[in-house]
């Protein structure tokens, strides 16, 4: 189960990934559209090429349209596609000044409980992300400057997070596992070195 997990999660992650530098493009494109926008309205170049500025305006260069809408989407959906090889690697950050000092045997349980709350957490979260969903698809609300279905988001968002939340709890159940028999079976703090 450990490497199909590890698979889907890798998978996860690189879409996420990809989420992301799309929208890096994007806000780039659309900062650099509002700059140039702003040059083709400057007094001295509509006196100097009107005809220039005139087309290149009605060509529609400008800011992306909506461009925070897509942000608000996508950027949902990275931190919930990231969410699962962080916690399968336990490569989520730690605070250890406490911790180095107690045994091993405490530290696993430690594990043990963090990794179910954190379990709990995510389950209700996707949860609440479908209560969500369903509320926004029936009221058939829509984002304000593209009017895209607001219910899109939550699905995208849900998508990673019930696969955060299947393998937090995976996750928790092996670290019980750990804890009832005395042995490692999950690595610990593989972080990005995996």
């Amino acid at each position: 189960m450990y490497s199909f997990f590890l698979k889907l999660s890798k998978l996860m992650a690189w879409l996420g990934g990809a989420m992301l530098t799309a929208l890096i493009v994007m806000v780039c494109t659309s900062v650099l559209g509002r700059e140039i926008n702003g040059i083709l309205h400057a007094d001295w170049l509509v006196s100097l090429a009107p005809g220039l500025s005139r087309w290149l305006l009605d060509i529609g260069v400008g800011p992306v349209n909506g461009d925070f809408e897509l942000v608000e989407f996508g950027i949902a959906f990275s931190i919930f596609a990231f969410l699962p090889l962080c916690q399968l690697t336990g490569g989520h950050a730690t605070v250890d000044v406490f911790t180095n000092y107690l045994s091993d045997r405490v530290n696993q349980g430690l594990r043990l409980v963090t990794d179910i709350v954190f379990a709990g957490v995510m389950v209700l979260i996707a949860w609440q992300l479908w209560l969500g969903l369903a509320s926004k698809k029936s009221s058939g609300q829509t984002t304000f400057l593209l009017e895209m279905p607001v219910w899109w988001a939550y699905a995208l968002s849900l998508s990673g997070a019930i696969v955060a939340a299947v393998i937090a709890c995976y996750v928790a159940a092996m670290r019980l596992r750990e804890v009832a028999s005395g042995r490692v079976i999950l690595p610990i703090d593989l972080g990005a070195n995996h």
